[in-house]
């Protein structure tokens, strides 16, 4: 479920960057937002767990609204707003981020502890972010910057050999909310986990229509807000079309991964969803590939931070089995803090 669930974040990634595009973030929210909803309740229904929305307790039915405005609103606006501004793969060093926050919760409420692993899966995710992004880059973008700050499609001043406008990043303003997007994406997770913990799987559909039904009310109080609805029709069928794909794609990566999470622990499916990185860069490749920044500096640091993420969330007994180690290493390496 986890790779199935990666595989879809993956796919989305890709489908959002064509839709923002030509469309707003406002405009984008609308659509993938509450398509959630109807596709949550049909999944729970054709698994027979609607019941269970009503078997909650008051503190998990608090997880799950907290979890659904932190990751559909918070954490969704400021990837769209990401994506727009400095292409999807450009944000991924910054998002394997969320993985030393989520440890810090993990280790503040699910009693985890740190490991010489978890150091070293944090040490390649900074060094990995480090590659991806040269010292002083968003510096000189910011100086450079004079004016009103351009969209991504607007910003491009080089031409592509066949004539294509080239994408230029604008990455000021991409760094700021992929880092932002950080604290949406990195707590939910915990919060998910606490709520449907040994629920079963389809429990957990019913968790996840909670969620979206809160992120669902929070879009539609704003789109009562005067010429936001007005401006929320007047998206184009092309963006409308990439948009209902990606509600699509996102909703069913969601169930995969409201799933897992009811049935795996947090250090089991994060590491296997971070291949979601790699199907991002391989799907926009395909789909993005004048949209989008390939430098090989980039994609050394995101093969780099991947590793970090990995490492951070694998396990020191899983390991130590697997690799043959001296027994020095191994007592060294079964060090944990606090």
């Amino acid at each position: 479920m986890a790779v199935l669930a990666a595989a879809a974040f993956g796919l989305n990634g890709a489908t959002v960057r064509r839709g923002v595009l030509t469309a707003t973030v406002a405009q984008g929210m609308a659509i993938t937002v509450p398509m959630g909803v109807p596709l949550f309740f049909l999944a729970a229904l054709a698994m027979g767990s609607l019941g269970a929305l009503f078997e909650f307790s008051s503190k998990a039915v608090a997880l799950l609204v907290a979890a659904g405005l932190l990751h559909f609103v918070w954490g969704r606006y400021c990837n769209y707003r990401a994506i727009k501004a400095m292409g999807g793969n450009a944000i991924i060093p910054i998002r394997q981020l969320d993985f030393p926050l989520k440890l810090g919760l993990a280790m503040a409420f699910l009693g985890e502890t740190l490991t010489p692993l978890k150091i070293l899966g944090i040490c390649l995710i900074l060094v990995g972010g480090s590659i991806a992004i040269p010292p002083g880059r968003v510096l000189r973008a910011v100086k450079s910057r004079s004016g009103p700050v351009p969209g991504p499609e607007s910003v491009g001043a080089a031409a592509s050999p066949a004539g294509v406008q080239a994408f230029v990043p604008n990455y000021a303003e991409g760094y700021t909310f992929a880092f932002l997007s950080i604290a949406g994406y990195g707590v939910s997770p915990i919060f998910i986990r606490m709520a449907v913990e040994d629920a079963g799987l389809g429990a957990s559909l019913a968790g996840g229509l909670i969620s979206y039904l809160a992120a669902t009310l929070v879009i539609a109080a704003m789109l009562i807000k005067p010429g936001q609805l007005r401006h929320v029709l007047s998206i184009d069928r092309k963006s409308t079309g990439w948009f209902l794909i990606s509600a699509l794609i996102v909703a069913v990566s969601h169930m995969f991964r409201f799933m897992a999470l009811s049935v795996a622990p947090i250090t089991v499916v994060a590491p296997i969803q971070r291949s979601a990185s790699i199907f991002k860069v391989l799907f926009n490749w395909v789909l993005n590939r004048q949209h989008e920044v390939f430098e090989g500096r980039l994609l050394a640091g995101i093969l780099v931070s991947v590793l970090g993420g990995v490492a951070l969330s694998l396990s020191t007994d899983f390991v130590v089995a697997l690799v043959p180690l001296p027994d020095f290493i191994i007592e060294a390496v079964h060090w944990t803090w606090p």
